[in-house]
């Protein structure tokens, strides 16, 4: 069983996922516990979520002021800040033996009925609950970059994930103002499925000299009415993370996921998008 109320969320790691979940949770009146393993990481998400509140009250799209929002997520480096926490959402790195210590921690602290979720994008859940007590309460609550604008939320249902831990993330979900679609624990979810094969596609035929980055961004943004091309998506997601889902997808899936030598070769030189100031474009 998971706790049929939450009120307190915890958010494990501060970086551009972690600190848009706690800011989103926030937002919607929720307490918030954001930790990470060095102060510094602690105090980079709150700027992140400074900067964040600020662009969006300019806007008038926040019911509450910033300050007042703000002041509802605290910031910690202690994991046991996070026992008394209704519900934990995970965004630390993207790698197996991480989450799962980062999930063998969270056992030992939280009560029984706490919900443990992780923002994943490609790693199995049961894989990540797989050595758990109670892996019946692990989930997938996969938030799409960036948080506070992005609608939507995948839902990633393990292998031993109960009903009850089903409803209550699609619950949570929407009431941060979310759309839910559910996804079963194949690679990739539904999501990273379908997009990693269409970036690595772009890049491809950026690579090949098919057309220009401009010209295949275009095609796709105009042929296809999405909002933005894959180079410049790519750019950024980051193409360090681009190239670690395409990796683990090609691991399980075979050939059809192989990454593009391209994003391999920007990776290996430091170009990993807007974060670094370049990638296919290059950024102010």
């Amino acid at each position: 069983m998971v706790r049929e109320q939450i009120d307190r969320i915890g958010v494990v790691g501060a970086g551009t996922m972690g600190s848009g979940i706690a800011q989103v949770a926030a937002t919607h009146g929720y307490d918030v516990v954001m930790r990470d393993i060095e102060s510094e990481f602690v105090e980079n998400g709150f700027d992140t979520i400074d900067d964040s509140l600020g662009r969006l009250d300019t806007r008038g799209d926040l019911e509450a002021d910033p300050e007042t929002i703000r002041d509802r997520i605290e910031g910690t480096t202690l994991l046991e800040d996070l026992a008394d926490c209704d519900i934990v959402v995970e965004a630390a790195l993207e790698e197996l033996e991480v989450k799962r210590e980062i999930f063998a921690d969270l056992e030992r602290v939280c009560d029984e009925d706490v919900m443990l979720a992780t923002n994943t994008s490609t790693i199995s859940i049961t894989s990540i609950a797989a050595d758990l007590e109670s892996p019946e309460r692990v989930i997938g609550l996969h938030f799409m970059n960036p948080v506070p604008i992005m609608e939507g939320v995948e839902v990633v249902v393990g292998e031993k994930t109960t009903d009850d831990a089903t409803e209550l993330a699609h619950e949570l979900a929407e009431d941060l103002e979310k759309t839910t679609w559910e996804a079963d624990d194949k690679p990739g979810f539904v999501t990273n499925r379908i997009l990693m094969p269409w970036i690595n596609e772009g890049i491809r035929a950026y690579d090949e000299g098919v057309a220009s980055k401009e010209d295949i961004d275009t095609g796709m943004e105009l042929g296809t009415n999405v909002p933005m091309g894959p180079l410049t998506l790519a750019d950024h997601i980051g193409l360090d993370i681009c190239l670690h889902a395409s990796e683990t997808l090609h691991e399980e899936l075979g050939d059809r996921y192989q990454p593009a030598y391209l994003l391999k070769r920007k990776v290996e030189a430091g170009d990993l998008g807007k974060k670094t100031g370049e990638g296919f474009y290059e950024y102010e």
